[in-house]
C-alpha cells in the first residue's frame, strides 16, 4: 500500500480513507473506515470511466445486483455511490492475502488446502449465480484468504466495462490467463465461464502457474481457445477436478452443484480441519503472519480530525480489478 497523495480523496461517502491498497483497470482501491471504525475496501472509479454515460448506467445496474449477493465466501458490498462524482463502492475488508500474494510468498498450496479452497470458491460462485450475476474475472487476485475461508471479491462488476469508451481503445475486460474460451472469443459469457476460470484458479493454487502458462495476452488467449491445459503437475484428484472445469465447450462443464459432489467425493477424510480452523496448518500460519504485518503496519481506525497516516508497502490488502 502507499500513502495517500494530496490529490487522493480523503472521504468517500461515509468512509474516511486511510491508505491506498491498489489500482486496476476500473479504479483505485482504498482502505476506509466507517464512522464506527469498521474497515472496508473502497473502490473509486477512474474519472475516464465515470465520464462515460454507458459505463455509468451499467455500473449502477451491476452494483445493485452485487448488493444482493450473500454468501459465506463472498466479500459483500456494504454501500455504494454509483451517482457520485466519481462513482464508488465499498466492500467488506478481508484481513488476509490474496491467493496471488500467498502463492508468490509461500509457493503453491498443499493439496489439502487446494481442496478446501475449491470448495469455498464453488460456494461463492453459487451465491453469485443465485443473484443472477456472472463473475467474469475470477482470478487469484480476486480471491482473498481469511482465516475462516476464502472470499471472492469484485463479482459481476467487470461487466460494467463492456462496450464503454475505454474498451474501444484497447482495454481488455477480464484477465487473459484466467479467461474462458468463449470470453477470449468475445462470445456470450454465462455461468460456465466462471467454472472454467475456477479450473484455472485451482491449477494456479496447486502449481503456482495457470494451465495455459504465461506470455503476451494474444498468445494466452490463443492457447486458451485452441490448446489443451497443462495439468501434469496438479496432484491426483485435483487434476481430474480441474480438467472437468477446463473443457472447451461451455455446456460440457460441470455445474457448481455437480462440483460440490465432485469435491465431496475427491477429498480425503484427513483434509478436514475441524471447527478450529478452515485451513490446514500451513496456510493458516501464512494468513496469521500476514495479519501480524497488517496489525503493525496498517493505519489504525481514525479518530476525529487527524490526517491519514503513511501506509504500509504494496501487497497488503485487496487490489482493484
Amino acid at each position: 500500500m502507499k500513502p495517500l497523495a494530496a490529490s487522493d480523496p480523503r472521504q468517500v461517502g461515509p468512509y474516511r480513507l486511510r491508505a491506498r491498497l491498489g489500482a486496476g483497470g476500473m479504479g483505485q482501491v482504498f482502505l476506509g473506515y466507517s464512522p464506527a471504525g469498521r474497515p472496508v475496501a473502497v473502490k473509486v472509479i477512474h474519472h475516464e470511466l465515470a465520464a462515460d454515460p454507458v459505463f455509468r448506467t451499467r455500473f449502477r445496474r451491476e452494483v445493485a445486483a452485487a448488493r444482493s449477493v450473500s454468501g459465506a465466501y463472498t466479500a459483500p458490498v456494504t454501500e455504494a455511490g454509483p451517482d457520485d462524482d466519481p462513482p464508488w463502492l465499498a466492500t467488506a475488508f478481508v484481513p488476509g492475502p490474496s491467493l496471488a500474494d500467498a502463492v508468490a510468498e509461500g509457493g503453491p498450496l498443499p493439496a489439502a488446502s487446494v481442496w478446501k479452497l475449491a470448495a469455498g470458491l464453488v460456494e461463492a460462485l453459487q451465491a453469485v449465480h443465485a443473484s443472477g450475476l456472472v463473475h467474469r474475472d475470477l482470478k487469484p487476485a480476486n480471491v482473498m484468504l481469511a482465516l475462516d475461508g476464502p472470499r471472492v471479491i469484485d463479482f459481476g462488476i467487470s461487466r460494467a466495462l463492456k462496450s464503454t469508451q475505454m474498451t474501444s481503445t484497447g482495454l481488455i475486460v477480464g484477465t487473459p490467463a484466467f479467461m474462458s474460451p468463449e470470453q477470449a472469443d468475445g462470445a456470450r459469457v454465462g455461468e460456465p465461464s466462471d467454472v472454467f476460470s475456477l479450473g484455472c484458479v485451482i491449477v494456479f493454487a496447486a502449481t503456482g502457474v495457470g494451465p495455459f502458462g504465461d506470455g503476451p495476452p494474444a498468445s494466452m488467449l490463443y492457447r486458451i481457445v485452441h490448446a489443451e491445459p497443462a495439468l501434469g503437475q496438479v496432484p491426483d484428484g485435483l487434476r481430474e477436478l480441474a480438467a472437468a472445469c477446463l473443457v472447451k465447450v461451455p455446456e460440457e462443464r460441470p455445474s457448481p452443484a455437480e462440483l460440490v459432489d465432485m469435491i465431496a467425493a475427491g477429498r480425503a477424510a484427513e483434509e478436514d480441519t475441524g471447527l478450529a480452523s478452515f485451513w490446514p496448518a500451513a496456510v493458516a500460519g501464512l494468513i496469521r503472519a500476514f495479519q501480524a504485518r497488517l496489525n503493525s503496519e496498517i493505519p489504525a481506525a481514525p479518530g476525529p480530525g487527524p490526517e491519514p497516516r503513511a501506509a504500509p508497502p504494496t501487497g497488503l490488502g485487496q487490489l482493484a480489478g
